[in-house]
Formats: structure tokens, sequence, C-alpha cells
């Protein structure tokens, strides 16, 4: 095979793990749970009469369903082939690989297929749930057919990005938060870029996985052009993507992991004070004046803040963030400064994908200072050390915050910018401020608390991003069925109950199923409705509630994972199962 033993060895395995058949169970799941409640929402609220009633459904369902699963599988197949990538660096395994008979393209494109094989078997899942929603009418089997290669297309170039950050960088946390920050840009990039006079080649259907996804499953207008009409050059230009990026890190993989090994060596010889070798005379000279630092009192701190125990070059991750916070900043600045009136819906349109991504970067920075322990081999000398379990959490929790600094305080800054031109007024910018700060403790908690629990940064980094996208996409997308629907929030009440039991009993599988307890069952269980109500109370109007909540459903689930992580420490982090 031209991809190597690697997606061999991973194809042969796969089948033998339970996880293989669960995720692809829950998937087709959550999908026909997402189909029945819009039908019991629907049916609950209007009267279905004839066919054109049931087409006028399925469209509905089908344009809904169609994004959903587009952010799921890029944002997954996207970190998932970063964190694999990253992995067998911070193992030191992928040398090892190197000095195998493989050869790059195999070595690459393996690793990069099997990261890849459960986001593929999971978009096949869905090819059933979508062709039920073609029976109801509405939706054109060509357009089934566009959203799947759509799908595919920006998964394939989502995992080449990820993969080839990987390979470059030295760091997981580097290789994912800098493939987020480019997926990011790629998107605000394609769908607010002007084309001037090629706009009908590079307009945002071209460029933006949203907007072509968006376009594939609307019927196509100009039948003349076949199949592919609509969605024909961003297959092009996603095509092109995954060529280059994997031309890229099959040309330079040996030269990056050769240069990762010199600095690794260099670094070895400096801190050892081994000495440098004479040019002239080719005989070693000592070099005893290096400098010495002193240590904290705890050490775990120490070496999350003033070590480069995350790459050299953390600036990039600064400097992307950066680079988005101004697109934002600049459409908040039109907002207040030409509307007359400013509405929330125009403050959040440019705000809240900022604060998103700010929480899933730190996330991402709490999931790798755990886990690139256990890669490293560390962690095993850490336990067996006298650092206590308070000093290594919050040493860890002190990091994440130090490292993603500017990432927290940009967004504080915007709030901050919106009361000084007055589009929110003191009270508000008090909770907008007080409840981002629950929110990054509960988002850095949350990497900590997962990152103890797993053993391979990939289940790690899945787990916890994957709670991260049920609380605050899934039940949006909740919220988006009610208002599309219909207008009732009474009326569906009833049928979202399902999907918050479900909801909770996942979150309960995900946080206690290792580390049980009566306060994480009572978090798992109450905190996907409290985001259902904040997200409607936020709709209404009503900001002291969502304070409120936020604080405290939040806040309560922050101290639910901290409280155990410290006073149950051998528990939480596996040693013993008493």
């Amino acid at each position: 095979m031209f991809i190597g033993p690697v997606f061999a060895r991973e194809m042969t395995i796969a089948p033998r793990r339970d996880w293989t058949y669960i995720l692809r169970s829950v998937y087709a799941g959550l999908l026909l749970l997402l189909v029945s409640t819009a039908w019991l929402v629907v049916s609950g609220t209007q009267l279905i009469t004839d066919p054109g009633d049931f087409a006028r459904f399925g469209t509905m369902l089908f344009q809904f369903l169609a994004p959903v699963q587009l952010i799921l599988a890029v944002f997954f197949a996207l970190t998932l082939a970063a964190a694999a990538a990253g992995q067998e660096k911070e193992k030191g395994t992928l040398t090892l690989l190197l000095m195998t008979r493989m050869t790059n393209s195999e070595l690459v494109l393996g690793k990069l297929f099997a990261s890849l094989l459960n986001i593929l078997m999971m978009l096949a899942v869905s090819i059933p749930v979508f062709m039920v929603i073609a029976v109801l009418g509405g939706v054109s089997y060509y357009q089934i057919v566009r959203v799947l290669l759509v799908t595919f297309f920006s998964m394939l170039a989502c995992g080449s990005l990820g993969s080839c950050v990987a390979l470059w960088r030295d760091k997981t946390f580097q290789a994912i938060a800098v493939s987020i920050l480019l997926l990011v840009l790629w998107i605000a990039a394609g769908e607010t870029m002007p084309f001037g006079k090629y706009a009908d080649i590079l307009s945002p259907a071209a460029l933006s996985p949203w907007s072509a996804v968006l376009t594939a499953s609307r019927p196509a207008i100009d039948t003349s052009a076949g199949l592919l009409g609509p969605i024909q050059n961003f297959l092009f230009v996603c095509g092109g993507i995954v060529i280059f990026l994997n031309a890229a890190a099959v040309a330079r993989v040996r030269v990056w992991c050769t240069r990762l090994v010199e600095n690794v060596k260099l670094k070895t010889e400096n801190e050892e004070g081994k000495g440098i070798k004479n040019g002239f005379r080719g005989r070693l000279v000592f070099n005893f004046r290096f400098r010495t630092r002193q240590v904290w009192n705890n050490p775990v701190i120490w070496r999350e803040m003033m070590t480069a125990a995350y790459g050299r070059r953390i600036w990039v991750i600064q400097f992307g963030f950066a680079a988005f916070f101004v697109m934002c900043f600049l459409s908040l600045h039109s907002v207040v400064t030409e509307s007359l009136t400013v509405t929330a819906a125009q403050l959040a349109a440019p705000l809240v994908p900022l604060l998103l991504l700010s929480l899933v970067l730190v996330n991402v920075q709490a999931i790798t200072s755990q886990t690139s322990e256990k890669d490293g081999g560390t962690f095993d000398l850490l336990l067996a050390s006298d650092i206590s379990p308070k000093e290594y959490v919050f040493g860890k929790l002190g990091g994440v915050f130090y490292n993603m600094r500017w990432i927290i305080i940009l967004p504080l800054f915007l709030c901050g910018y919106l009361y000084w031109h007055q589009a929110i007024d003191a009270v508000n910018l008090f909770f907008l401020l007080t409840g981002l700060l629950v929110m990054y403790a509960f988002a850095a908690m949350t990497g900590v608390y997962i990152g103890m629990q797993y053993e391979n940064t990939r289940a790690a980094t899945a787990t916890s991003l994957g709670i991260m996208f049920f609380l605050f996409v899934g039940i949006a997308a909740c919220i988006w069925i009610m208002i599309a629907f219909s207008g009732s929030f009474e009326t569906q009440l009833v049928p979202f109950s399902a999907f918050m039991v479900g909801g909770g009993l996942g979150l309960y599988i995900t946080l206690g199923a290792r580390n049980p307890s009566s306060a994480v069952a009572t978090a798992s269980f109450s905190l996907p409705i409290a985001v259902f109500y904040i997200i409607t109370s936020m709709l209404l109007g009503k900001y002291l509630l969502v304070f409120v909540a936020v604080c405290g459903a939040f806040g309560f689930t922050t101290a639910a994972m901290l409280i155990p992580s410290i006073a149950e420490f051998d528990t939480a982090t596996g040693r013993t199962t008493d």
C-alpha cells in the first residue's frame, strides 16, 4: 500500500477496540436524536397535513445537520491529526519510525489516514441518516452527495494541516494551537475578504468550508454545470491545499525531525555544561561559567512559567490569535461607531467566535500541560517526588493562565472597549468579565482533570474538546432548532428533556467514570440544563439570570473537578482504584 504499514496497523487494530463501535453508534444515535427532537418540536407546535409540509421539514433539517456535521468533522480531524503526530514526537517514537525502511510518504500519509480513520467511519455512518431525510422530500440525492464531498475534502484538508504543523513544530500544544488558529483565519479570510472582479471564481463558497457546505445543502440553481457545479471551485481549492501540505510534510519531515534531535542534544549539552567543540583545534573545551537559575518553592509552576516547556516560539500562537483579534476588533468598531442602535446580536457576531476560540485554546493548553508529562515519561518521576497534590494541580493551573495570559486579556480588553463606547453599561460589563473568568477557570480545570485520567494524548484531547463542543455548539444547535421550527419555548421543553438527560449521562461517563463522586454526578446532569437556560435567558435579554447561572453552574463544576483532583490525587491520576 502506498500509505504504508502505519495505516495498515491501524486498520487491523481498530476493529478490536470497543470504542470503534461505541463512537459510531453514539454518533449515529446523536444524529437520529436530533432528527427525532426536531420532528417532535414540529409535530407538537405545527399541523402536518400534506407532503409539502414534510418536504419543508426535510429541507430545514438537512440544512441544519450539514453544517453541524462539518464543524465536528473539521475540528476533530484537525485536532486528532495534530495530536497523533505530536504524540509521536513527545514520546520520541517518531525518530524510531524514521529509522525503519518506511519512506517519507508512507510515514506521513499513513499517520494522517490512521488518525482520520474514526472520522471517516463517522462520516460514512451519517449517510443512512441523510438518506432517511431525503425520503421526507425537499432534499435531492445530489445535495447529499455534494454535502458529503465538501465535508470529506474539508476534513482531509484540515487533517493535512494538523499533521503538517505537528511534524513541523516540536510540541503538541504548539501543533494543535497553531492548527486551530490557521483554520479560524482561513475561514474568516474566506468569509470576509473582498475579491473584486474575481468574485465569481474566488467567492466565499470557493474558499470557506462554511459557505461551501451551505451552498452544497441548497438546491443547485444552474443545473447545466453538473453535479459538482456549485462546489467545483471549493473542491479544487481543498485538493490543492491537501497536495501542497502533504508534499511539504513528505519533503521536510526528516529535516524537521533531525533539527529537533539536534536542538535537544544541544540543549542537553548546555545544561550539563559539557562544553563546546573548538573549530580550530578540534578538541573539547569545557565551559564552567554557565548560569544557574533559582527554582521556586513550587517547581511545577516554575517549570511552566520560567522554561520553554511548550516550545520556544510560543509567540507564533499569540501572533495568530492577535491577528484574529484585530479582525474581530475592526468588526466591532464598525458596529459601535456606524450603527445608530446597537443590538446584542450585532455585538455577539464578532465577539462570540473570539471568546470560543480563546476558551478552546485555554482548554488545549491545559490538556497538553498534563499529557506532555505522561508522553515524556516525567509524570511518574513527579509522583515519586515530595511535591504535594496541591502544588502540582495549582502549579499546572497557574502555568496555563500564565502562558495564555494574552489570549485571556485581549477578549477582556474587547469587553472594556464596548463599555468605553457605551455599547454596554457598567453592570453588564461586570457580568461579562466575571462570567468570562469563571468560564476560563472551567476550561482550564477541565483540561487538567481529563489529562490526569487519560494516558493517550489523542483520547484526552478528543474527550476534553468534546465536552466543550457539546456544551456550546451542541446546545446552541438545539436552540437553533427551537427558533427555526417554532417560537414557543414551553411546548418544546419536553422534547428536549431527552437530549438533556442523554447529554448529562455522557458528561457523567466522561468526567466521573474513572473517579465517580456525587458532586461530579450533580454537575454532569445539571450543566446541560444550565447551559440551555443560559442561552435562552440571553436570547430573552435576562442578563442577571445569565450571570447567576454561569457562575453557579460552571463554578460548581470547576470545584467538583478541582477538589477530588487534590483530595483524591492518587485515584484521579490512576495510581489506585480504591
